[in-house]
């Protein structure tokens, strides 16, 4: 077996822990290796230019086997510009570089066209659509520009979504949760707090990003709801693989507690300002309500 294909297999196998359920703290487990290791990215040898530059981030938990892993790779080419609408993409070729079937190559493809990242039509092939028209919603496409030539773009056009999204979201949630949902998110303020004091960036990252998951999905807006994965994507690439509202520390703490309370009471107001102010105080973030850029 390649280099490229056991690395690709390895990736394939690897999974993240889940959070535990309600009254699980005890329990939870804290990550012990660093939360920036990467596995390192595959060559094309022989490859001409174009095509020899591979993606930066190994798949995550949307990508599972081979075909998971063409799919990583090949959107991350497209999105930092390695791969271009000035030549087809050929899976005679692509299957011949990455030593996996045509069957593969099909199914990845259709799934880049899914995302509007190609096209397939007759006699022309299969080639790179313009950015108008991604899916620039895709939590595959927002990873894949966050760690891309595109990264501080996409980290603003997150941040001020967000700023818009949440704060409304927060005011519909309040007094909607039912018990258990509202034990679980003070569950997650407990995780963030003991991760912080254990220095552990990561298992902070998806408590926070549970939490604001779960803010959105009882907001009882349908529309809403379906965002929730964007702000899931956006928090787990806002500041790296390890960061999400903010770097941990006490004042990020105590505005999630001041949220959670303030869901819990009902209070609309109070859990809508405390949101702004979390967002205000994002250390990617100079300005929250951008002013009108210059075109």
């Amino acid at each position: 077996m390649s280099t490229l294909a056991h690395t690709m297999m390895t990736a394939a196998r690897s999974a993240d822990s889940g959070l535990v359920g309600p009254g699980e703290l005890d329990r939870y487990p804290y990550a012990d290796a660093p939360a920036t290791d990467r596995l390192g990215a595959p060559v094309w040898d022989g490859a001409e230019p174009e095509l020899g530059r591979v993606g930066r981030r190994a798949a995550g938990s949307r990508g599972r086997g081979l075909h998971g892993q063409l799919v990583q790779q090949l959107g991350q080419m497209i999105v930092s510009g390695d791969l271009g609408a000035d030549r087809p993409l050929v899976p005679e070729e692509i299957g011949q570089r990455f030593e996996v079937s045509r069957t593969v190559v099909r199914e990845s493809l259709r799934v880049l066209e899914a995302k509007g990242l190609v096209s397939a039509r007759p006699n022309v092939g299969t080639r790179v659509r313009p950015v108008s028209d991604w899916n620039l919603l895709d939590p595959d496409i927002i990873e894949w520009r966050a760690f891309g030539p595109q990264r501080d773009d996409q980290r603003r056009e997150l941040s001020e979504l967000r700023w818009t999204i949440e704060p409304l979201a927060a005011r519909l949630a309040a007094g909607h949760g039912r018990e258990e949902v509202q034990q679980r998110l003070s569950d997650m303020v407990e995780i963030m707090s003991h991760a912080m004091a254990q220095g552990d960036a990561l298992t902070f990252s998806r408590a926070d990003t549970e939490l604001h998951t779960m803010l959105i999905q009882i907001a009882g807006n349908r529309m809403l709801e379906h965002l929730s994965g964007i702000v899931s994507a956006a928090l787990q690439v806002s500041g790296g693989p390890v960061t999400a509202c903010d770097r941990p520390n006490e004042a990020s703490i105590a505005l999630h507690a001041r949220i959670v309370d303030a869901l819990g009471t009902g209070d609309g107001t109070a859990a809508e300002a405390a949101m702004r102010q979390l967002l205000t105080t994002h250390p990617e973030v100079e300005r929250v309500v951008p002013a009108p850029r210059e075109h």
